[in-house]
């Protein structure tokens, strides 16, 4: 892969053609001299002399491919060759005549770098790959040669004071004297260390893929800057960070510079990422960073999290793509532990939907506060499977069925919450994409309706304390059936609450990050992909929430029921989608293609709303909302309907559904409902088609 640059357009990587080197020929004109190629433009003829570098080249390769004890021998040679010509010079010092000297001298002398080398071998010296240098390998060769130095002398010591009437005949004299020791210390380690050095510059001079920035000269930052050395991946060119007592300075030969820098640095340098490794940076703090970045067109990856630092673990791998989470910049609120475990600790819970994006997420939630057990209830058999092993894995001491079934099968329901004695259930199964809902409406009014009333009845038979249903804003004044049949779910339970003794609580909230169906993963694909990124309408407006996040707030809110409750979560501001997907283009290094940038990368292309689609999204009905003793759970107090006229609705929509009337559907909806405004249209495929 070559990068071919260009004034007027974006950088791009576009394959070479094949080229036969042998014959010097090759498609589209010849061999070019493009910056990274290593092919001459002549032919290469029998008996010709090589390209310049090819040897050195060839050598390099030769000798990286080599067996490892075959470059373990060489660098013991270089090390003999070292010391040898350390001691050499400590005899230039010591004023010694070299052409004087006896065989058994010789040997004396020959005798240090062997020894030397020995020594070297005893530390694991030769253990080491040059390659991959770093100031642990330099601080072990400084304690051998030390160690070398230190034995070396004690010897020559006691050779000159106890044994040299004993082993040697005639007076034992010293060859080099205690200047000529000093020099051979200092040459030796010189030397030594130099060759490596050498070595590691020759061995791993390489061209990476990417010229990167770190922003962040913290601990996480040094690590990664540590890790990318042995990457072919990336190559790091500077720090930045605001910390002033560090700019201008070094850390491991890069320079720390003045984060207001970055822009001209970005363009002059030719970036190709920045990565953010400040793991215990706010989200707030991360978002305005984000905010800054995304102007400079430059992809930016961030290091995740606190715990892969104390771990040790910083590498290229942990690095991630910026995602929504990261330019919300929404900041986490603790949670009440006692709210958590009030409907879970040492209790018998169940979670329909198990296998879904909320509903696995619950299950995760659940496992981590001592539950007696856990039953994971779920339609989908790969979904269940998956979360089932999943958890199983988090938590090996507590007890965690699956059961496979469907909530529209009243026996086997109450058959499961008799035979566990189910204590709480999460009521997550649910179809929730709207214009699939659109398509199918009479399988959104089985499933989220009729599915909501049997598994709500079947708790009250099977005396289960605390019922939480899982909504959605999508249910306030709706104008899609999907909306429409949650909002007609939480007056059944509504309804229901008031002569049973089962709580039953219902929690509303808006769109979750990564949800399944989703539009942010779209968006990442499309931009992966290189586009277009589609886009609804301008305008939309939507909440966003991290699974995890709602998740939690789901369980407190439950545990804060009475019954009869609908409670909302506060999502914070709402985001424009498209102001969204620009960000998402603009830190993924790419730039958006629009009359203003015709040269751009990607395009944004509006399809227009979605049957049932609704520009914004609201959380309350009415205006009759309290605050709770959670900041972001707000208790909505709205009408309902008696148990007789629900159960009079719900026949004449079990008439509906038997007849295929989804007219008639959508006129009891209106009834229902309060604020629902369907599509005028028909879009039941089913319909449709019968009537083509």
């Amino acid at each position: 892969m070559q990068r071919i640059a260009n004034p007027s357009t974006p950088v791009r990587f576009r394959p070479q053609p094949q080229c036969n080197i042998i014959k010097g020929e090759c498609p589209g004109g010849g061999i070019g001299r493009h910056k990274g190629l290593k092919i001459p433009r002549r032919k290469l003829r029998a008996g010709s002399s090589p390209a310049p570098g090819t040897n050195s080249m060839s050598f390099k390769n030769r000798l990286l491919n080599s067996p490892r004890k075959t470059k373990q021998f060489l660098v013991a040679i270089t090390d003999f060759l070292s010391f040898s010509l350390a001691v050499l010079l400590a005899c230039l010092v010591s004023n010694l005549n070299l052409k004087d000297l006896s065989l058994i001298e010789v040997v004396r002398i020959l005798w240090v770098p062997a020894f030397s080398v020995f020594v070297f071998y005893l530390f694991g010296v030769y253990r080491s790959v040059l390659r991959f240098i770093d100031f642990a390998v330099v601080n072990l060769l400084f304690k051998a040669i030390l160690t070398a130095f230190i034995i070396n002398y004690s010897l020559r010591l006691f050779f000159s004071y106890y044994l040299q009437g004993i082993l040697i005949n005639g007076e034992f004299n010293p060859l080099i004297n205690e200047s000529g020791w000093l020099v051979g210390l200092l040459l030796s380690i010189v030397l030594v260390v130099g060759s490596r050095i050498y070595a590691n510059f020759l061995l791993s001079s390489k061209k990476a893929e990417k010229r990167v920035v770190i922003y962040g000269a913290g601990s996480a930052g040094i690590q990664l800057s540590e890790a990318l050395k042995v990457s072919t991946e990336m190559e790091p060119i500077a720090f930045f960070d605001s910390n002033k007592a560090v700019q201008n300075t070094f850390l491991g030969g890069i320079k720390i510079l003045d984060p207001n820098k970055l822009e001209k640095f970005i363009k002059r340098k030719k970036v190709d990422e920045v990565l953010i490794a400040m793991p215990s940076v706010s989200k707030s703090t991360l978002s305005n960073l984000l905010e800054e970045i995304e102007g400079y067109s430059v992809k930016v990856r961030i290091l995740p999290g606190l715990a892969a630092l104390a771990q040790g673990k910083v590498s290229v791998s942990e690095l991630k793509e910026v995602d929504i989470s990261d330019l919300l910049g929404r900041e986490e609120v603790e949670s009440h532990k006692y709210l958590i475990k009030r409907n879970i600790e040492k209790k018998s819970v169940l979670i329909t939907g198990a296998g879904g994006s909320i509903g696995s997420e619950i299950s995760r939630q659940v496992i981590k506060n001592n539950p007696n057990q856990v039953i994971l209830f779920d339609s989908n058999e790969y979904a269940l499977y998956s979360i089932k092993r999943e958890i199983e894995s988090i938590a090996k001491d507590i007890q965690i069925y699956s059961i496979l079934g469907n909530v529209l099968n009243k026996e086997r329901m109450i058959e499961v919450l008799n035979a566990f004695e189910v204590n709480t259930v999460y009521h997550a199964a649910a179809y929730k994409h709207v214009s699939l809902v659109e398509e199918n409406p009479f399988e959104a009014v089985s499933n989220n309706i009729f599915g909501t009333k049997i598994t709500a009845e079947s708790a009250v038979e099977s005396k289960v304390e605390t019922f939480v249903l899982i909504s959605t804003d999508k249910a306030v004044r709706p104008t899609n059936i999907m909306g429409a049949t949650k909002r007609f779910a939480e007056l059944i339970l509504q309804a229901l609450s008031t002569e049973n003794t089962t709580k039953m609580i219902m929690v509303r909230f808006g769109n979750v990050i990564g949800s399944s169906g989703s539009a942010i993963p779209l968006f990442q694909q499309q931009i992966r992909e290189g586009g277009p990124v589609t886009v609804t309408h301008p305008e939309v407006i939507r909440y966003f929430m991290t699974i995890p996040e709602a998740a939690e707030l789901v369980i407190q809110a439950g545990a804060m029921g009475e019954g009869g409750e609908v409670f909302v979560l506060d999502m914070g501001e709402p985001v424009k989608i498209l102001d969204l997907a620009k960000r998402l283009i603009n830190l993924s290094g790419k730039e958006i293609n629009d009359d203003n940038n015709p040269t751009g990368d990607i395009q944004i292309e509006f399809m227009g709303l979605r049957p049932g689609e609704k520009l914004f999204e609201e959380l309350l009905i009415g205006d009759n909302v309290s605050p709770t003793e959670h900041t972001r759970i707000l208790k909505a107090h709205e009408d309902f309907l008696s148990k007789e006229v629900i159960n009079n609705y719900l026949k004449k929509l079990k008439l509906a559904e038997e007849n295929g009337d989804v007219i008639e559907l959508k006129e009891i909806l209106k009834a229902v409902v309060v604020g629902f405004t369907p599509e005028k249209e028909i879009t039941d495929v089913l319909t449709l088609q019968k009537e083509n």
